[in-house]
């Protein structure tokens, strides 16, 4: 039996000028009828995605679409229906939302989302919505810059940061957590700690970063962890990622580095072949700059990952 071809609708991300998103409630009638979502609606053909998500917002929200970004594309097979939803930040828009056809609209902060009851295929559009475009990996190289770095990741306004503390012994990371976790709090930036690091129990964080072998010995997601996030190098590591349940991937490296100059590079293609596979977030990690970030968009990343890019 052929599988069927997934229907394809287009999908917006709608956030305003404090950061709010806008969700939708579905009419009891339609699939998937009660519950809310991120407005948009089917790609007619001849169309392209962008143009479906302009058309849509105009007749259901009456906005108008200056600019939409790739953010995210997820396939899902329901019992009657499979689906692809290609989905676009937009943040850049005129006009006041409304409902146009009698639909109750709703501005959320992104950290509400999970209060609403939302279509199964959504949920990857939830986690990537409350994700941020720079993930910063700070290195503990010189441990006596650690403070400084973070301090000027946090000052360029970067809200997500993983401690890659290799080589501390465990003291001195409880040391550092200590004082790094209450400054990320006070910028509103989230601060993941990296699986391999020698760390004391209980440690205050946000969540862990799963190296790849690490990700690879794991049945399930850890529990009791706000966010789960893992490095990949290939499919078999995002597939088993996404199969645990982590919230986003890292996947590298996508162009060389002096660090791995020997290293495989994927270039942009292979990354964009090997996200498309999965409903994840995956940040680019590898030979990233600042300049990086609308490339690794348009190539289906959720952003850049790096070590060096938010010290620069």
């Amino acid at each position: 039996m052929t599988k069927k071809i997934p229907l394809q609708v287009a999908v917006g991300v709608v956030k305003n000028a404090t950061g709010q998103l806008l969700i939708s409630l579905r009419d009891e009638s339609l699939h998937q009828g009660g519950l809310w979502e991120f407005p948009g609606g089917k790609i007619e053909s001849g169309e392209t995605a962008k143009a479906a998500l302009v058309r849509e917002l105009k007749e259901e929200l009456d906005i108008i679409v200056h600019a939409a970004i790739p953010l995210i594309s997820v396939r899902h097979q329901y019992p009657d229906l499979a689906v692809q939803l290609n989905v676009f930040l937009v943040d850049d828009f005129s006009g006041a939302a409304k409902g146009r056809e009698g639909q109750r609209c709703k501005w959320v902060e992104p950290a509400e989302l999970a209060h609403f009851a939302f279509p199964k295929a959504n949920q990857p559009i939830i986690t990537a919505a409350r994700l941020p475009s720079c993930y910063a990996i700070l290195d503990d190289a010189d441990a006596s810059l650690l403070l400084v770095n973070l301090q000027n990741i946090l000052d360029k306004g970067v809200k997500l940061i993983q401690a890659r503390l290799k080589r501390l012994p465990p003291e001195a990371v409880s040391r550092f957590v200590g004082q790094a976790y209450p400054l990320c709090r006070q910028k509103g930036a989230l601060l993941l700690i990296n699986s391999a690091v020698n760390k004391p129990d209980g440690l205050a964080v946000d969540g862990i970063h799963l190296t790849s072998r690490d990700l690879l010995a794991l049945d399930k997601r850890p529990e009791a962890v706000q966010w789960v996030a893992a490095s990949c190098h290939n499919l078999q590591e995002l597939l088993h990622a996404q199969a645990i349940g982590v919230d986003f991937a890292v996947l590298a490296p996508v162009l060389p580095t002096q660090t791995h100059p020997d290293a495989n590079a994927l270039g942009w293609g292979q990354f964009t072949r090997l996200v498309a596979e999965v409903n994840l977030p995956v940040y680019a990690l590898g030979g990233m700059s600042s300049s990086s970030l609308l490339t690794a968009r348009l190539a289906g990343a959720q952003g850049i990952a790096s070590i060096s890019a938010f010290l620069d």
